[in-house]
């Protein structure tokens, strides 16, 4: 639901001047380059002509009119899951973590890692559900029971006699995929049930989807028209500092609104909030970059056009859901105690 980008939008929102790889580092298959044409001008001197190479332009790079139709459709979705079908957010949250778990895994195989797919899809959900019913307690216990399952799965999976092969590589990467998908989402189904006297838990949701929004938005924008200076060009070339910016201010004055006008509480919380996640989408961005640049994929599927799959599209509302859901909450206590002290 943020600025609609084909495929990944790391490599694009923030918009830095595309800069080579590292010593050794060749571009990945499918990653996001640039076609440069080479063309021949005449020397003014009549001597022999040069070659010289158009330097691209920073661009959005992208089916625009696919994902802002993608994109509105999803928001749609996301409007009724809060507002309309009751209690309907959990389940959409359930249903794009186990199409993200099902992407993530579909990519992983094709290069070679060993991962229980029903491990990863059956952990996720009984984490996320019994977050619903038993808080964070239940989800820190399916957590666990999930990461155990997967390791000795994983231990035996060619059975007692045969020694495993690639365990420790094939056993981090499970967890990490339980820990990227799954558990954060759990923590922005979460958002639903805080609530109070004066707030609805829709409008924490509201609160958290605006400013991911905002910090998309606000670094595709800034990065696309300002970007000069790459962040972290070893790991996302075209990410820059002016992108950054962009996704502070953004975020920040989002979250500032929301936190005054849904929610009726200290604008400096909702600073603070649009802040936080700025922080938190940012280094996620850079993780999510290395791990497509490893596996030289530009997309994680291609079943949301101008989008590319499900995580490349909800992976910022994933990853902000544990720092969403604490400072929300947060926000939520100090509401309370305004409201004990007005009584």
């Amino acid at each position: 639901m943020s600025v609609p980008a084909q495929g990944h939008h790391d490599d694009d929102s923030y918009g830095a001047p595309e800069g080579g790889h590292g010593a050794g580092d060749s571009a990945p298959q499918g990653t996001h380059e640039h076609s440069v044409t080479a063309f021949r001008r005449p020397d003014t001197q009549g001597s022999t002509a040069h070659e010289h190479r158009i330097k691209p332009r920073n661009s959005a790079g992208r089916d625009l009119k696919s994902a802002i139709g993608v994109g509105v459709g999803l928001g749609a979705v996301v409007l009724l899951a809060i507002f309309v079908i009751p209690g309907g957010w959990y389940p959409l949250v359930a249903l794009a973590a186990a199409a993200a778990t099902w992407e993530v895994h579909s990519r992983l195989k094709e290069h070679g890692y060993v991962v229980s797919l029903p491990t990863v899809l059956v952990g996720g959900q009984v984490m996320l559900w019994s977050s619903l019913f038993f808080g964070v307690e239940g989800l820190i216990a399916g957590f666990v029971t999930s990461v155990l399952a997967l390791m000795f799965g994983r231990l035996f999976y060619h059975g007692r006699h045969s020694a495993p092969q690639n365990y420790l590589r094939d056993a981090a990467i499970g967890v990490f995929v339980l820990t990227w998908i799954p558990l954060f989402a759990s923590f922005a189904a979460m958002l639903s049930q805080i609530s109070g006297e004066a707030v609805s838990g829709r409008y924490y949701i509201v609160t958290f989807m605006l400013c991911v929004i905002a910090s998309d938005t606000g670094g595709y924008i800034t990065g696309v028209l300002f970007g000069k200076n790459p962040m972290a060009p070893a790991v996302s070339p075209k990410k820059s500092w002016e992108g950054f910016a962009g996704s502070v201010l953004f975020g920040a004055v989002t979250g500032a609104l929301c936190e005054h006008f849904l929610i009726h509480g200290y604008w400096w919380s909702g600073v603070i909030l649009g802040l936080c996640l700025v922080v938190c989408a940012t280094l996620g961005d850079l993780v999510e970059s290395q791990f497509k640049r490893e596996l030289g994929i530009k997309d994680m599927s291609n079943i949301l056009p101008g989008h590319g799959g499900v995580m490349d599209r909800l992976d910022a509302a994933f990853r902000h859901g544990h720092m969403a859901h604490s400072q929300l909450d947060n926000a939520h206590v100090i509401e309370q105690g305004y409201l004990a002290g007005r009584a």
